[in-house]
């Protein structure tokens, strides 16, 4: 882990591999695989899939990056879409899972992929989004390694109408346009709202609310007692949390540790707090949940309807142009 959703050129992206989504006899295509063959060395690369010949779909062969960013090319070979009486879903699943077992095979550390099939393939992108995301999830719960999900444009990446209008209605419901003459009545009306939520907050996990009274306890204190009451492993917190072992080891080493206010979101995700529960911790941290962000009410959303799946999350954070909660940096 970390996992993050983009919007870049994959061809300039800087990891240790890029995975191309190609033809079985590894020729250069058109559109992006043009783009990466060019920026690569069209001869260098052709000549080093030459030496390969071939490879079937759903499996995948590895190049050199050559002139690239990326050190290395995992090539695959997606499936067509053929209504899916073709076993297309297995194969899919397939590129993506044999691309990452290639890549921690060499010991690379990150690697970026294209939603494969969902351009001249005609995978329906919802569909094909959703292998992408679980299979790319549920490699990470079992390994470390940095993945990023390129996405090029709107069209290419939607969430379901159903969430969609769920959740834009949430936000047209709450959503309050800052102004210098709002700006001291949010103040006060967030104190009332913490209020209220605190008297409906019914969680077995009550007594986390006088913990998290006791101002002397600071965020990294506040989020390890938690994850002690909890009785949780912090691999299982910081993998749901989308933040790297790394970040955590920091967070756990350092008291006086200052999160940024989307990983504070991330912990309140994958604690499982309640929305008092989650106020509280932000608190903590110095922050406070605006109902003049749309970011803060997207995440509120979630955390009302007790869904606590970040990627699900940071799936609607992307398509709103809004920071993904754990990572967020390249």
């Amino acid at each position: 882990m970390p996992f993050e959703i983009i919007r870049e050129d994959i061809t300039r992206l800087m990891t240790d591999a890029i995975v191309h989504p190609t033809n079985p006899k590894l020729k250069m295509g058109r559109g992006s695989s043009e783009a990466i063959f060019k920026l690569a060395g069209i001869n260098e690369l052709t000549e080093a899939c030459k030496l390969i010949g071939y490879c079937a779909p759903g499996e995948v062969v590895l190049t050199p990056g050559f002139k690239l960013n990326a050190k290395y090319i995992i090539h695959t070979v997606g499936p067509i879409w053929n209504g899916g009486i073709d076993h297309e879903s297995k194969q899919l699943e397939s590129c993506y899972r044999k691309s990452l077992e290639c890549a921690l095979s060499h010991n690379l550390k990150s690697i970026a992929f294209p939603l494969i099939s969902s351009g001249n393939y005609g995978y329906p992108k919802e569909e094909a989004l959703k292998i992408a995301i679980q299979t790319i999830q549920s490699f990470l719960f079992e390994y470390e390694m940095m993945v990023y999900l390129v996405v090029y444009d709107k069209l290419a990446y939607q969430i379901s109408s159903k969430l969609f209008l769920s959740i834009k209605s949430f936000i047209d419901d709450n959503y309050v346009e800052k102004s210098i003459s709002n700006i001291r009545l949010e103040s006060r009306s967030s104190k009332v709202f913490n209020h209220q939520y605190e008297e409906m907050d019914s969680t077995p996990f009550g007594s986390l609310n006088d913990m998290f009274n006791q101002l002397d306890k600071s965020f990294s204190e506040s989020l390890l007692n938690i994850i002690d009451q909890k009785k949780l492993k912090d691999v299982d917190v910081y993998k749901r949390a989308n933040i790297s072992k790394a970040h955590f080891s920091k967070i756990r080493s350092h008291i006086d540790y200052r999160p940024t206010k989307s990983t504070v979101l991330a912990f309140c995700v994958a604690l499982r707090l309640t929305l008092s529960e989650s106020i509280n911790l932000l608190e903590k941290a110095g922050f406070s949940l605006s109902n003049s962000s749309k970011h803060d009410l997207i995440v509120r959303y979630f955390i009302e309807h007790k869904i606590y799946d970040i990627f699900e999350i940071n799936k609607v954070l992307f398509e709103y142009d809004q920071n993904l909660l754990g990572s967020n940096t390249l």
